[in-house]
């Protein structure tokens, strides 16, 4: 029976106690960075820690948003971790991860669609019909739709539940053709006053809760947030570098 040398034994058993003291110290560096953030902000519904690839610095989801804190919980950091090796953006990586958790229960009959034939890469878009930007970009719905682009309206009155213009966006929900009344108002035209069961304030606080702060605000299929006004094409090319599989 071959016998493990003991040099050899001891050198396994130093890597396995290694091991477990490093997965003990990042227990302990977590452990201490969750209670801080807890002093910090007592009323958080969720926070979780967890590595990053910089050595010393964990990443913290408080609800929502996405810090940076030194191992020993002393140094909180806001902003955003880039590897300029990859070109990837890590923390917009944990925050689109975030975003399609609280997009997973969308109901796709609560969205006014445009759609193409063929979908290749479908887009949520929080608008507000009175922005020029949305106005810009349903201007070149056809556009869109013959990329490949399918076009999910969801409902971001930027004035706020209860403006006006959430009260117009109401109206074009209850409106007996969504489309067409959607079309109107964002060429100017108000749709006729009109009130029902609707989405509109609902989708309204989720964008606000996936970060959405102005309009239109373009969510991709991965979670990833694009804001503002993009080109047909360019919104295509963005799509495809996000190596989304098409549909």
């Amino acid at each position: 029976m071959n016998r493990i040398p003991r040099t050899f034994a001891a050198l396994l058993a130093g890597v396995f106690l290694s091991i477990t003291l490093t997965a003990v110290a990042e227990d302990e560096a977590k452990s201490v960075v969750e209670n801080k953030i807890r002093t910090l902000v007592p009323n958080a519904k969720t926070i979780a820690v967890s590595e990053t690839p910089v050595e010393g610095l964990l990443q913290v989801q408080i609800n929502n948003d996405i810090v940076y804190v030194s191992s020993d919980g002393r140094y909180l950091i806001q902003g955003q971790i880039m590897d300029i090796d990859s070109r990837t953006n890590i923390t917009d990586q944990a925050k689109s991860g975030i975003r399609l958790a609280l997009l997973a229960g969308l109901d796709p009959d609560e969205q006014i669609t445009f759609a193409p034939e063929k979908t290749k890469f479908d887009v949520l878009v929080f608008t507000d019909l009175d922005c020029g930007y949305c106005r810009k970009l349903h201007s070149q719905m056809e556009e869109y739709n013959a990329e490949g682009i399918a076009i999910h309206y969801l409902a971001f009155p930027r004035a706020g539940i209860g403006s006006p213009s959430y009260d117009k966006f109401v109206s074009v929900w209850c409106a007996d053709d969504q489309k067409a009344a959607l079309t109107l108002a964002k060429e100017g035209t108000d749709p006729e006053p009109r009130t029902c069961p609707n989405p509109v304030a609902d989708q309204y606080e989720l964008g606000r809760e996936i970060g959405v702060t102005g309009t239109p605000a373009l969510v991709a299929s991965d979670g990833t947030l694009i804001p503002g006004y993009m080109p047909p094409k360019q919104l295509l090319k963005r799509l495809e570098d996000l190596q989304i599989p098409e549909q």
